[in-house]
């Protein structure tokens, strides 16, 4: 039995106790046989229509916008009622053990049928919490920028960069959009900053480079004058999408990185910049995508840092932050700011400023959401511009960075 066939077996089985237990909840509420079937129905063509969007689209086409809502409606009808089926089954196995001792020790059982009711009636109520959350995440969420602004203090930063400010974007992924109004907003509100320089760091499209064409107007708005700098991350090699040719994926890369120039950033594919004023100045670092595992490593550090100094002051562009923990932070060249994206924060969790901040993501990157330090060194990951796979954003919303450099 081929593999394939074993993962249909066992998603079918896991969707067909979702439903019963689902069903059996709903049926607490209502006797009315419209509404009881109605749920199912709803669910039937949600599934009809992810494994319809599966079988029939094509897999060098990557992840296309019809893909992602599939994905985006399956998880809206699956996750509220994994909620109900963790309450449900619950309650059953106590029923189990209940009728069990009931059994042995000759006495009645307590009124199970109501119990099961009022259990059926919570665990509803709660699987309203993730719908209504997904869904708001799937319709709004997605666009709801937030802009997030730390003051950095460094003792070898040069005096004349003291108040030096940066807009930090990253993950675009262009490919997902859908709403021309908002991602102008966004536009917008980084331009609305007002800082010295804008830096980009990877993943400006989910596949190809013509996902940007529709973009390349709104993103060239972009103004710093400093300049704007990007470097490359690990969906802008169009190694997710199957090519006819080893020529094919090399003109579409090659047209990614023309992308950059035409919106007006400078592309560091393993290279550095210095930022120079009032005589004095910064090195700015870029390198290839470097990721752990199954991730390319293609950013050189060595190379990129040539001709840079040890006691220069350092701002390092590399997309995935597994790249500042395994290889940047203990390097003895010193890179005092490093900033990252890649992670999303998985586009899911929960977040409240000052106390509390969780994520699935936290379970991969040790370093998946906002700023770090260690060796007094720091690393921002940026939650990201865009989204993918998941057409939304639940918790974590999408990010804007403004860092100021100030002199210690």
């Amino acid at each position: 039995m081929s593999r394939w066939v074993i993962t249909l077996i066992i998603v079918t089985a896991i969707i067909i106790l979702l439903e019963t237990y689902a069903f059996q909840a709903i049926k607490t509420l209502t006797k009315s046989k419209i509404v009881q079937y109605s749920w199912l129905f709803v669910s039937l063509l949600v599934y009809t229509n992810f494994f319809y969007v599966i079988l029939t689209s094509d897999r060098g086409s990557g992840q296309t916008i019809k893909f992602q809502w599939a994905v985006g409606l399956l998880l809206l009808v699956l996750v509220p009622k994994l909620v109900v089926l963790l309450l449900m089954f619950g309650e059953d196995v106590v029923r189990l053990v209940q009728k069990g001792i009931s059994f042995f020790s000759k006495e009645e059982t307590k009124d199970l049928a109501g119990r099961r009711a009022f259990v059926s009636k919570v665990a509803l109520g709660l699987a309203a919490l993730p719908f209504a959350s997904m869904l708001y995440g799937m319709v709004k969420g997605k666009y709801n920028y937030k802009v997030l602004k730390y003051q950095l203090s460094f003792k070898d930063l040069p005096e004349a960069f003291d108040g030096f400010t940066i807009s930090h974007i990253t993950d675009i992924h262009s490919g997902s959009f859908d709403n021309q109004e908002k991602i102008q907003y966004g536009v917008d509100l980084i331009n609305e900053q007002q800082s010295d320089m804008i830096l980009f760091t990877g993943d400006i499209v989910n596949n190809f480079a013509h996902e940007m064409d529709d973009w390349v107007s709104v993103f060239s708005q972009l103004k710093a004058p400093e300049g704007k700098f990007s470097v490359l991350g690990n969906h802008d090699y169009g190694d997710y999408s199957d090519w006819k040719s080893p020529k094919d994926k090399k003109a579409n890369f090659d047209a990614i990185k023309d992308i950059h120039p035409k919106i007006g950033f400078d592309l560091l594919l393993n290279e550095n910049r210095y930022i120079e004023k009032d005589g004095q100045k910064i090195a700015l670092i870029g390198v290839e995508n470097w990721g752990k595992g199954r991730f390319s490593k293609k950013g050189d550090l060595a190379k990129a840092s040539e001709g840079v100094k040890q006691d220069d002051f350092k701002i390092l562009l590399s997309h995935d932050p597994s790249h500042w923990e395994h290889m940047v932070k203990k390097d003895e060249h010193n890179y005092q700011l490093t900033l990252s994206g890649h992670t999303h924060g998985l586009q899911f969790g929960i977040e409240i400023p000052g106390w509390f901040k969780w994520s699935p993501s936290k379970y991969v990157y040790k370093q998946w959401a906002g700023l770090y330090e260690e060796f007094g060194r720091y690393i921002n990951v940026n939650r990201g511009f865009g989204y993918h796979a998941f057409p939304g954003r639940v918790g974590i919303w999408p990010e804007i960075t403004v860092i100021e450099l100030k002199k210690a």
